[in-house]
């Protein structure tokens, strides 16, 4: 959520963090501001509500020229979304400002303090307080003046701060929040995303948690909230700018549900050897603590906790070991039993939501071992983490997850599959089975794209003004429902639940009727004869059926009113190609609607608040 973007050196400031806020405007926003320092010493600021060519628009024709500045999209959690609740945020002199991702707890507090001290705040934004206790703070440094402030706080942040005096400085922090500094030839930049500058620079360092970032144009100085230097090393970033480019597609979203063919053959790469082996080697530092496991634990959130789901239910079947999924944002408060003996796996697409990295702490507190699965390198659950996996997706633009759903199911079959060799619990010929699956994944990822495509374009022209949509399943089949439901009602705003097949007599089945379909993930599975008679119930109540079933199920067509049919694989790798179908549909009943299938309404991409 949120995006960050700053600049100091020799070049104009507001092309540079324009171009970087267009390269963030995937993460979700409601408002956008910029502050430059001119040529003449003087402080602009320029903040609209809604999208950020608003912005663009009110700078077109008077944006200075300026060598320093900040940037920002905000995601509204303090104050509802208007131009003077946008940041950047300005303190009483006029001199300092802020812009800030996160949530600063103790905000009420320092706001009241400062009120009764004289400052006058005009917005409803924990941020404001931040530029106000810096200007108290302030005696001619202004990274000493920020370091005295973060003492103050209480929550989460990244901060990118200015003072009008100090023309070519720039000060970055960073607790729970993703800050990025960037090194270029006699300039510096900070960014809450790579994507920001990487059309400038691929030099980057990842700000751990507490460092304090002092940038100039020659380069950049980093502490504590002390003032104790600290070394963080460089790191070069190998994917490219068009990697992050909608490649001659219409939007992100497309560009990468057609990428995940290629985003699975990346993910399963170095996983399977020539020999036709697993091999896992980033559980090496957790070797002991696997063999000796009694249980598992995975934590997540979103599309992320149903890929997990099935994670569980790989682990449980090819270990033995008990294992289960907790929503991140509930863990902490109905902790399971947690010890050294307990497996914690975290999957988070980004490696930075909040509801994620919280529990996974408390379980780092208790002992526990830690495994991450992300596709983001340098992100605070690698640092978390005893062992990574990286789904090696790429970048994931837009806002709604595609191709990271499937290669973390993907990546959590494969690290069930290594968790079972090291307990001595998958036999030979599971594992063939399982790498003959796995090799076959891209072909048969291309194959339902191919199959899909027309056909769910369709679809959504058919049913787009139902009243609602019931997505069912069995076994690994329900949480591709879930995340298809999740999909469409994401993008396109149109009401849909994901339910257990058996559970729609239960109550849901009251639901359906003509202008309420029901959507099964009908795939060949041991419960299929189960899910058809569930089935067969929404069709009683004059529920039109859309079915995602098999290639070569010929008694699927009789019972579903269409079908989307995706290639045969492994039982527990069929959310992988069941899924694709419900993403297309999705995205076309998005289209129908003429929603902003990038950037739905009110949701981020990284969800860095709890």
């Amino acid at each position: 959520m949120c995006g960050i973007v700053g600049y100091t050196g020799p070049r104009e400031a507001g092309p540079i963090l324009m171009e970087g806020l267009r390269r963030l405007e995937y993460r979700g926003y409601d408002s956008a501001g910029i502050a430059l320092v001119d040529d003449q010493g003087d402080l602009f600021v320029e903040k609209r509500a809604g999208k950020l060519s608003n912005l663009a628009t009110a700078i077109a024709e008077r944006t200075p020229h300026a060598a320093v500045g900040l940037a920002h999209t905000r995601w509204a959690t303090h104050g509802r979304p208007s131009d003077v609740n946008a940041h950047p945020q300005v303190d009483c002199t006029g001199r300092i400002t802020v812009i800030h991702n996160g949530i600063i707890e103790n905000f009420q507090e320092l706001r009241d303090g400062l009120e009764a001290r004289g400052h006058r705040l005009l917005s409803e934004t924990d941020t404001e307080a931040i530029a106000h206790l810096i200007e108290e703070a302030y005696d001619g440094d202004i990274a000493e003046a920020a370091r005295k402030t973060l003492q103050q706080l209480e929550g989460a942040y990244a901060l990118a701060v200015m003072h009008r005096d100090e023309n070519d400085r720039l000060v970055g922090a960073r607790k729970d929040v993703p800050l990025v500094v960037g090194l270029g030839e006699g300039e510096s930049f900070l960014a809450s995303d790579v994507a920001a500058i990487l059309a400038h620079t691929r030099r980057v360092i990842f700000l751990e948690e507490g460092d304090v970032a002092d940038l100039r144009p020659e380069g950049v100085t980093i502490t504590d909230v002390q003032g104790r230097p600290v070394e963080r090393v460089p790191e070069t970033i190998e994917w490219t700018v068009e990697a992050a480019e909608k490649g001659g597609y219409d939007t992100f979203m497309l560009k990468e549900i057609h990428e995940q063919p290629l985003a699975l053959r990346q993910s399963i790469t170095g996983r399977i050897t020539r020999a036709g082996r697993i091999e896992v080697p980033e559980l090496e530092p957790v070797w002991g603590a696997v063999r000796t496991a009694t249980r598992v634990e995975l934590v997540a959130c979103g599309t992320a906790s149903y890929a997990a789901m099935i994670g569980a239910a790989a682990i449980q079947s090819v270990t033995g070991l008990p294992a289960r999924v907790t929503v991140g944002s509930e863990f902490r408060y109905d902790p399971p039993p947690l010890d050294e003996h307990t497996l914690v796996i975290a999957v988070t697409q980004s490696g930075e939501t909040a509801d994620t990295i919280a529990p996974t702490r408390l379980a780092r507190e208790r002992g526990c071992p830690i495994i991450a699965v992300t596709n983001t390198v340098g992100s605070a659950i690698t640092r978390e983490a005893d062992a990574v996996l990286f789904l090696q997706a790429g970048p994931e633009m837009a806002v709604a997850a595609s191709k990271t759903f499937v290669t973390q199911v993907t990546t959590l079959v494969i690290l069930a599959a290594g968790l079972a060799k090291l307990r001595g619990t998958l036999s030979s010929g599971d594992e063939s089975q399982l790498v003959e699956a796995l090799r076959a994944l891209p072909a048969g990822a291309e194959r339902a794209l191919e199959l899909n495509e027309h056909v769910a374009a369709g679809l959504a022209r058919r049913y787009v003004n139902s009243r609602g949509f019931m997505f069912v399943g069995r076994g690994p089949t329900y949480p591709a429902a879930l995340e298809g439901a999740l999909k469409l009602k994401e993008i396109s705003y149109v009401h849909a639940e994901g339910y257990p097949a058996g559970e729609l007599k239960h109550g849901p089945i009251s639901l359906l009727d003509a202008e309420y379909p029901l959507v099964a993930v009908a795939t060949r599975s041991p419960t299929y004869d189960k899910l058809i008679s569930n089935v067969m119930e929404g069709r009683a109540r004059d529920a039109r059926v859309i079915a995602v079933g098999t290639e070569g199920d010929d008694g699927l067509g009789r019972i579903a009113d269409d079908v989307c049919w995706v290639p045969d694989t492994h039982e527990l790798l069929s959310p992988v190609l069941s899924i694709i179908p419900l993403q297309l549909f999705a995205y076309h009943v998005a289209l129908e609607r003429g929603t902003d299938v990038d950037q739905p309404r009110n949701l981020a991409k990284s969800v860095t608040v709890e």
